[in-house]
Parts: C-alpha cells; structure tokens; sequence
C-alpha cells in the first residue's frame, strides 16, 4: 500500500510542478518528476536547513520539498528543451 500511495504523491507533486512551470506532462511523465524531484528536494531540504533527518512517512514538510525539487527539475527541463530547440532552428 505504501508504494502506491509514494506514486500517487510523486504523480500530483509531478503535475503541480509541471503546471506551475508552463509544461503539460503525461501521467508517467508526472510520476518521474515527482519521484526524481523527491530526491532534489531532499538534497535542498539539507543544504538550506542543515538538517540530514530523512522522513519515511508521510509529511507535509516532505511533500513541499518534493514540490520545490520538481519546480527545479521541471525549470532545467525546460532550459534544456529551449535550448534543444534553438539548436534546430539554426
């Protein structure tokens, strides 16, 4: 049961950073970012508070740095694709 509820968290961490960056993800797409940015929210998490506590559970404060992590994948996400599509159009 956990891991099913870690994929629907990552899914709508996922669609909300995606959403809140201008990008349209899909389903799986969403999950992969959620789950990735869990892993970039963490390492944030203990470069700004100094703190390696690491949550197994279900937290409020977990969940806003998965949020603030996928915002940064999504962000090189789309530095990346801009770029790609620049290259192309030379």
């Amino acid at each position: 049961m956990g891991i099913i509820i870690f994929l629907i968290i990552g899914a709508i961490v996922g669609w909300l950073a995606a959403q809140l960056m201008g990008r349209s993800e899909g389903l799986l797409a969403s999950i992969v970012i959620g789950i990735i940015g869990s892993f970039i929210g963490g390492f944030l998490s203990v470069l700004v508070t100094g703190s390696n506590q690491s949550y197994l559970g279900f937290s409020w404060v977990g969940v806003f740095w998965s949020l603030v992590g996928s915002i940064v994948l999504v962000a090189l996400l789309n530095v990346f694709s801009s770029a790609r599509s620049s290259h192309r159009t030379m």
